[in-house]
């Protein structure tokens, strides 16, 4: 029922994505809080459609996102 409180199918798309993105980092061992700060640093600099493809949490490696926290 946390559908019905999306506001809108526009809302409810938002969403849909957002959970996928968490489900699919956590599936590939990302923490997902540390993988979302890293994908809204590193997606300004995209400009190719590969470049945003490297950014799904498959494609990241763990010790990539780590690495950039270090450094921080």
């Amino acid at each position: 029922k946390n559908w019905l409180f999306a506001g809108s199918p526009d809302g409810a798309r938002a969403s849909a994505l957002l959970y996928t993105l968490v489900e699919t980092a956590k599936l590939n061992g990302l923490e997902p809080y540390r993988y979302i700060r890293f994908l809204l640093e590193k997606i300004v600099a995209a400009k190719e459609r590969d470049d945003f493809h490297n950014l799904l949490p498959n494609r990241v490696r763990k010790e990539e996102v780590d690495s950039f926290f270090l450094t921080r």
